[in-house]
């Protein structure tokens, strides 16, 4: 079906294109004919493809990335569709409209993305709100957590607490974004000295729970490997749980687009087909000079089984979809799982 709604969706602007969307996955059960769009899903629940990490019980290795569901509006749908997982967010202490408008573009000969939403959401409460109202008990939810804008960076641990301590009850594991490069500043929290205060902070208060959760750490694919051994040491120290690699890139290379159709674009993550390569290689270098220390979630770039393949030969131990799944649809998600399956 995804086929067929695609030149539909390619047609009209990128964010009324993803309301359309969600409206549709939301009101699926009144639209007749919709049903056809979760056809594809059952190979999704072969029990051989389910996979416990940090005690948690994957149905499938394959989740949506933090991004698409901001605001937990369609999780309980988009599980559906075959998603081991889902996380929300990313989910802000306040509500917040994000940049200025247009703020996300489609590179389509690239089969990439560049946005610069800058963590428009409704608040944290409400996402706790809506998350309370999960059907499928055996999705897999995280909550991809982070501060306001207007939050300056030495009062950041606040706003990451209050996210922390709302959603505890309503996700099963957390991720700490410090990695997108839309909200002014924020990327500085990945340096060694405040992103191990940060962490361990969180941590703490993780480990006074009755029932701790997972926390994994987001980070840039536009790390040197001198971060990435600063990442190493932080995520041992502070006892956090893994990482997930990658987020969106600031860098523009290789594009098939001239300088000035770039410069009209503007700032913003590029995420897509062009992200494939470092988010790789930063997933291996993760793996092997961690000595296979922590779990590592693959995301960038995954747009066919042999990508997501790649990504689990490198040492991811799960995946995550995003730009993708809107490029190739639902259809992506048993493509991999049928792949996982012909390899066991």
């Amino acid at each position: 079906m995804y086929k067929f709604l695609k030149p539909f969706l390619f047609s009209i602007n990128p964010e009324s294109a993803h309301h359309f969307t969600f409206s549709m996955l939301k009101f699926s059960r009144f639209i007749p004919g919709f049903s056809l769009f979760f056809k594809k899903s059952n190979i999704n629940l072969n029990p051989a493809l389910s996979k416990t990490i940090l005690g948690l019980k994957f149905r499938n290795p394959v989740g949506l990335a933090a991004g698409l569901d901001k605001d937990a509006i369609a999780f309980n749908q988009l599980g559906k569709l075959g998603f081991g997982f889902i996380e929300i967010g990313t989910v802000t202490p306040k509500p917040q409209p994000g940049n200025d408008k247009p703020r996300l573009f489609r590179l389509v000969k690239n089969e990439a993305l560049i946005n610069r939403m800058g963590f428009n959401n409704h608040g944290v409460v409400e996402a706790a709100k809506k998350l309370r109202n999960r059907t499928d008990k055996t999705l897999i939810i995280g909550g991809n957590i982070g501060k306001n804008k207007v939050t300056p960076n030495e009062e950041a641990v606040n706003d990451y607490i209050i996210c922390f301590n709302e959603l505890f009850d309503v996700v099963d594991y957390f991720v700490v974004n410090v990695s997108s490069p839309n909200t002014p500043h924020l990327r500085d929290l990945q340096e060694k000295e405040p992103l191990m205060k940060l962490l361990k902070t969180l941590q703490d208060l993780n480990l006074k729970k009755k029932n701790p959760k997972p926390i994994f750490l987001k980070i840039a694919p536009d790390l040197t490997n001198t971060q990435l051994d600063d990442i190493i040491d932080i995520v041992k120290q502070t006892n956090i749980a893994g990482v997930i690699a990658t987020n969106t890139t600031i860098s523009r290379e290789g594009l098939n687009y001239t300088e000035e159709e770039l410069k009209n674009y503007g700032a913003g993550g590029l995420s897509g087909k062009p992200l494939t390569k470092r988010s790789t290689e930063v997933i291996r270098y993760l793996k092997q000079n961690s000595n296979n220390a922590f779990p590592i979630m693959g995301v960038g770039g995954i747009h066919s089984a042999a990508d997501a393949m790649e990504k689990l030969e490198a040492g991811a131990d799960l995946i995550q979809l995003y730009t993708g799944f809107i490029y190739e649809g639902p259809q992506l998600i048993a493509d991999i799982n049928h792949a996982i399956l012909n390899k066991k």
